[in-house]
């Protein structure tokens, strides 16, 4: 296949990826439950957009990395919307099957290991000597369990800068172990993301490769 055609398609999703994306911030942005912890939410998505923007020509991501990033993105979008314990269908589920929490929460802290270990997989892949197998893998987790303890030590730290103003951020829902529980959910997202996507990742990264030669 032309390389052209392999760019034409690639620019194609990046530019779908970018309008939606724009279009769930908009959204997300008017008349959220808590601006506090709105901008607190969607910063780190409005910063990898940033990042994405200045650096997707010289250093294009793979099809997989672009759509993983845009699915975090979205789920920070839609928890800064609502706060992660207040999001509606959650708490239709909550109140439904009697559970004990909005477990939107949760699945964002699943999302936090699943999204990021392709991306940090594909950095590694490219940026270092490592290749596929066991120390990449454990590396990768590695990679996801730090961004989910750096995240809970923000939360920490914002919780003391501004006391109870932090508490939609901080989405505890009562839970002391809380903490603990969202770095396990992460850990478990980063091995459950590379078992089920490291055959797809590779192949997306042999086209990118192939993309690459070709141009």
């Amino acid at each position: 296949m032309p390389a052209a055609k392999f760019h034409d398609r690639d620019g194609l999703l990046q530019f779908g990826l970018l309008i939606s994306f724009v279009a769930i911030l908009v959204w997300s942005a008017i008349a959220p439950r808590d601006r506090l912890t709105w901008w607190l939410e969607v910063a780190p998505a409005i910063a990898a957009a940033v990042v994405l923007l200045s650096t997707c020509s010289r250093f294009p991501l793979t099809r997989l990395a672009y759509v993983c990033i845009w699915l975090h993105a979205a789920i920070l979008l839609v928890g800064g919307h609502y706060t992660y314990a207040e999001v509606p269908l959650f708490n239709w589920l909550r109140d439904t099957f009697h559970l004990s929490r909005n477990h939107f929460d949760r699945l964002g802290h699943v999302a936090q290991g699943f999204f990021p270990a392709i991306v940090s997989r594909e950095l590694l892949l490219r940026t270092s000597p490592l290749r596929p197998g066991k120390w990449l893998f454990v590396l990768v987790c590695c990679v996801c369990l730090a961004i989910s303890a750096f995240y809970e030590l923000i939360e920490w730290w914002v919780a003391v800068a501004t006391g109870t103003a932090a508490e939609a951020f901080l989405g505890t829902q009562g839970d002391p172990w809380d903490t603990q529980w969202d770095m396990l959910l992460a850990l478990c997202g980063a091995v459950a993301s590379q078992v089920a996507l490291r055959h797809a990742h590779d192949r997306e990264l042999r086209r990118l490769e192939l993309s690459r030669i070709s141009g």
